[in-house]
């Protein structure tokens, strides 16, 4: 059985994210005891003024339970912090301690050696190739996006009949 473009582009973007992930174990070992998720949201937040469950929820395409459970872990390991502004103390935000800053600064060491790592490959790219691929991933992204958001809306509609 052949397999059509697209099955063969799906299938390869598939083991290149596996290879990567395998690859970059590295940055596992440098950040023993902490998930991957936490290691993205101590980067979100590093990265980002005032986060909030919301933003990280919406980033991460995940409930906002699930990431309140994620920064109590990580309040819990001492590497974020809540505060709340005075004009609004309704609203929880988070920061990076020093610990939180450490480990940051770890994560983003390794996304240097991995970018050096994988120059070689960026490097034989065209400015006509770069432009394309952009193209399709970000055609790509709308198109999950609206599949997300009329998933969103289902679930929605179904708690309105219960």
């Amino acid at each position: 059985m052949t397999m059509t473009k697209e099955e063969m582009l799906t299938m390869g973007l598939r083991d290149l994210y596996n290879k990567i992930v395998f690859i970059n174990r590295k940055m596992e070992d440098s950040l023993k005891g902490y998930k991957s998720s936490e290691v993205h949201c101590i980067e979100y937040i590093g990265k980002n003024e005032d986060s909030n469950v919301t933003k990280l929820a919406e980033s991460f395409y995940m409930t906002r339970g699930a990431i309140s459970k994620i920064a109590k872990k990580l309040i819990n390991k001492g590497v974020i912090e809540s505060y709340q502004k005075p004009v609004n103390k309704k609203e929880i935000y988070f920061r990076l301690t020093q610990r939180g800053k450490e480990i940051y600064n770890v994560h983003e060491e390794l996304h240097k050696e991995f970018h050096e790592r994988d120059k070689v490959v960026f490097e034989q790219v065209t400015e006509e190739q770069f432009d394309m691929m952009l193209s399709f991933v970000e055609t790509y992204r709308r198109h999950l996006d609206a599949e997300i958001k009329k998933q969103e809306e289902d679930i929605a509609n179904r708690n309105d009949f219960e």
